[in-house]
């Protein structure tokens, strides 16, 4: 079939050698329209957008950005000798920067700053504010106080154990819930020479053009106040985790683009070094001939150019579709044009090296061109058939790093294809007219393949090991780990680090980071969602996540029934703290404590100190619509975060309604889940397209088997390997493996096709042939990968060394392991 289409295409090659300007005109103008296009793509960094947005936690997560605003913030340090400096600065500042407004924009930047704080309103009513489970702690600890005061009061007390007394963990605890409620009046350090605004936004996170345009006017606002006309030695720094994501942005675009340079640089040299080395062997032979040296090295950029320029079309067209498609990049495709320059070249070295062997023996450029095509081009076209549709079975995948990955790559695989089959052969006409590329008969001598027939050597030995190798990684095969932790996956942004240092002194949120949100339409749906939640700690005594529950019905009541309660509560801790034995404890803690529990009235919510008041007020102004659940475990190991989103990703009430929990570490849970769910279903979808084209393309199980051999025990191999070097996966690599199935099948079928065509006994002819074509595709694919070894990101490192060790196994295993199977099937049917 493949054969027929191809005979009928020949009136298309001729078309394109008679008239090459006419189809580079067409090309460049495509690849034009698709630069445009693709200038507009950014990298999205979100794991939100990995998993699809009818998923529940994606959906929470969202309406909470819309609800809320952006979970993150942007800071701004203020240092200097002089606290009273540092507040004068601050206090011309915090107008500005809530004004600032961009022009793009109908809403300004922030919505709200943490800068003063009414502590003295606080002071007097701190357990007014105290959760209801937070009154349970305090009345426990009171309770063994005042038992302990009792047992010392005894003339017959001794304590045993005075030397070795154990710190006041549960008081320390309170003494924390008390600055969280009371804190400072400013955000300032121990020492109060740093100050430390923070600033919220309205717009969603995510947006990275947002956040460059907000810290570019808030740097400009800074500037226009002359900090130095505040105090000479003053210094302002910005910092926070907006900053952080526009930092991780800007840091990976430019790492890709670095990558991609270098190794665009790599794989072109590589290839041209090689063309360069075959066709002066060719023609010099094993002497030194300066002529002949003199002109293959002037060929060598026109030789870049051919192959080159038709590849870097190909990815304008394919980035250019990626932009129609999808808008943006994800972590996993930002890395995809070096990779699919890696993988295109190696059409380019196919049809290159066939097209110069057919002119070097006498054949017109069209009549090289031609049979190049019908030849060649069948070949290749089977290959990158192959492979791009074992890459377009990811798109229908839910999880988006999968579905993106497929599409993009698929598709750039089939235009470089069709680059390679058109372009190139237009810029050979036109270089061949301009006589910028000389390669008729004469110029070129081709040297013959030995048509002895000879045996693979050693096969025996290469059989033995290559099983002991499939045995061992069977063996290791329960050992190959996945890595958790984000942790270790996400890279060091020093520019950060320094930033967040001075930050630091200031601010320390280790009892609120990485809350869950559950936003709800009427604040009377909380209780019951509260009620729920506090339920499941008391009762998960086994595997706990969830620390504490917080609304703001918990921090100030709202009915009258929970206000008298709260009252009473007070009141109650009020006759505890008189209690004689407490009455002698004059410490610091004890009279915060007193006055504290001073409230004996209804506080009105205007009372309420506006810092307070916005902890819990929406976008819209609306008070109270959410609840905050706080972790009792770091998030930043995948398998806390998918305990927790079981914990509280759908919470169940009584009258049988649903409620989700929204969060980046919920998505990042889901996402965790659904890789886990479909990249094997993913591997074995590729496997199965990969078996049916092998199988329509030889037509018999014996040969398809053979060719498809390679390719099971490289990945064998490679799994072997990576547990050798300690290389685990993870959500970031986990790509690969379908990828490496898409792509390693190639050796094998080229090494059988042509060994089919030799017939027996041709195995080490069929090596030093295709073999050594085979080697330098597969060669120049893992350059392509292996550019981002280089990466600072330790997720994209992860892409490539996986990939490299995949296709370098797949390589190995065609180059050794098949030839030892086909010399050891030849000795046993002799």
């Amino acid at each position: 079939m493949m054969h027929h289409l191809f005979e009928r295409l020949r009136p298309l090659i001729r078309s394109v050698v008679k008239h090459p300007s006419m189809v580079l005109v067409i090309a460049v103008l495509l690849s034009v329209i698709s630069v445009r296009s693709a200038l507009n793509l950014s990298i999205d960094t979100d794991l939100a957008n990995l998993i699809p947005p009818s998923y529940p936690s994606s959906q929470a997560l969202e309406r909470l950005r819309e609800t809320v605003g952006g979970e993150s913030e942007a800071s701004i340090a203020i240092q200097s000798s002089s606290f009273a400096d540092n507040l004068r600065f601050a206090e011309a500042l915090v107008p500005q920067i809530l004004a600032l407004q961009g022009a793009k924009y109908d809403e300004p930047y922030f919505q709200r700053v943490e800068f003063k704080k009414e502590t003295e309103f606080l002071k007097d009513n701190a357990l007014y504010f105290a959760t209801p489970p937070e009154l349970d702690l305090l009345e426990s600890w009171l309770d063994d106080k005042i038992e302990q005061a009792r047992l010392e009061a005894s003339p017959f007390y001794f304590d045993l154990d005075e030397d070795d007394a154990e710190p006041d963990s549960v008081g320390e605890e309170l003494s924390s819930i008390y600055n969280e409620i009371v804190s400072k009046e400013y955000p300032i350090s121990d020492d109060s020479l740093t100050m430390v605004l923070r600033f919220f936004p309205a717009q969603a996170s995510t947006n990275i053009q947002f956040i460059e345009d907000a810290y570019k006017d808030v740097e400009k606002a800074i500037e226009a106040l002359e900090p130095a006309s505040f105090n000479s030695d003053m210094k302002v720094t910005t910092a926070g985790r907006l900053l952080r994501q526009m930092i991780e942005v800007q840091t990976i675009q430019k790492d890709v683009f670095n990558s991609f340079g270098s190794g665009v640089f790599a794989v072109l040299l590589m290839v041209v070094l090689y063309f360069f080395y075959k066709s002066y062997a060719a023609r010099a032979g094993r002497t030194f001939k300066l002529k002949i040296l003199l002109a293959e090295i002037l060929r060598m950029p026109v030789m870049a150019l051919v192959i080159g320029l038709p590849l870097l079309m190909s990815l304008a067209w394919t980035f250019g579709l990626a932009s129609l498609a999808y808008g943006q990049l994800n972590l996993m495709t930002s890395t995809l044009g070096l990779v699919l320059f890696g993988l295109g070249i190696d059409f380019g070295i196919h049809f290159y090296a066939r097209y110069s062997e057919q002119r070097a023996s006498g054949q017109s450029v069209l009549e090289a061109a031609e049979s190049t095509f019908v030849s060649t081009g069948q070949a290749i076209t089977i290959g990158a058939l192959t492979t791009s549709l074992a890459l377009f079975v990811l798109v229908f995948a839910d999880f988006r790093g999968f579905s993106q990955f497929g599409f993009i790559a698929g598709s750039g695989i089939l235009f470089a294809l069709i680059a390679m089959l058109v372009v190139l052969p237009a810029l050979l006409s036109l270089f061949e007219k301009a006589r910028l590329l000389n390669m008729e008969s004469g110029s070129t001598v081709v040297t013959k393949a030995d048509s002895g027939s000879k045996r693979f050597p050693a096969s025996g030995i290469v059989l033995v090991f290559s099983v002991l190798a499939v045995m061992g990684a069977f063996g290791m095969l329960p050992r190959v780990g996945f890595e958790y932790r984000f942790g270790v996956l996400e890279p060091t942004y020093h520019e950060y680090e320094a930033r967040r240092a001075v930050e630091k002194l200031v601010h320390d949120d280790t009892r609120r980071r990485n809350p869950a949100y559950i936003v709800v339409d009427t604040p009377e749906e909380i209780p019951p969602i509260a009620a729920v939640l506090n339920a499941s700690i008391e009762a998960d005594t086994l595997s706990p996540t969830i620390d504490r529950v917080e609304s703001l019905q918990d921090r100030f009541p709202m009915t009258p029934e929970a206000q008298q309660e709260r009252l009473q509560r007070i009141a109650y801790l009020r006759e505890m703290l008189a209690d004689p034995f407490l009455e002698m404890d004059e410490s610091e803690d004890m009279a915060r404590l007193r006055r504290a529990a001073s409230t004996d009235r209804v506080l009105q919510i205007e009372e309420v100190p506006e810092f307070l008041r916005k902890q819990f007020t929406s976008k819209t102004g609306e008070l109270g619509n959410f609840v905050i659940i706080y972790p009792s475990v770091g998030l930043s190991d995948g398998r806390a975060s998918i305990a927790f989103s079981e914990d509280v990703g759908t919470v169940a009430t009584p009258d049988g309604r649903e409620y989700h929990a929204g969060s980046t570490s919920l998505v990042a849970a889901d996402m965790l889940k659904l890789m886990r769910r479909e990249a094997p279903l993913m591997v074995i979808a590729t496997f199965l397209i990969v078996l049916i084209l092998m199988y329509a393309n030889f037509m018999t199980l014996r040969w398809t088997a053979l060719a498809l051999l390679p390719l099971v025990v490289g990945i064998l191999w490679m799994l072997l390997i990576v547990e050798f070097v300690d290389v685990k996966l993870n959500f970031y690599n986990l790509i690969v493996l379908p990828a490496v199935l898409g792509i390693g099948n190639d050796a094998g079928v080229h090494l059988v096709h042509r060994y089919r065509e030799e017939g027996p006994g041709s195995i080490l002819r069929v090596l030093r042939s295709t073999g050594e074509h085979v080697a330098m595709g597969s060669l120049t694919t893992m350059v392509g990968f292996a550019g981002l070894l280089l990466s600072f990101h330790p997720g994209l490192e992860s892409i490539g060394m996986l990939a490299v060790i995949g296709i370098g196994a797949t390589l190995a295993a065609a180059l050794f392991f098949l030839p030892a199977l086909i010399q050891f099937l030849e000795d046993r049917s002799e």
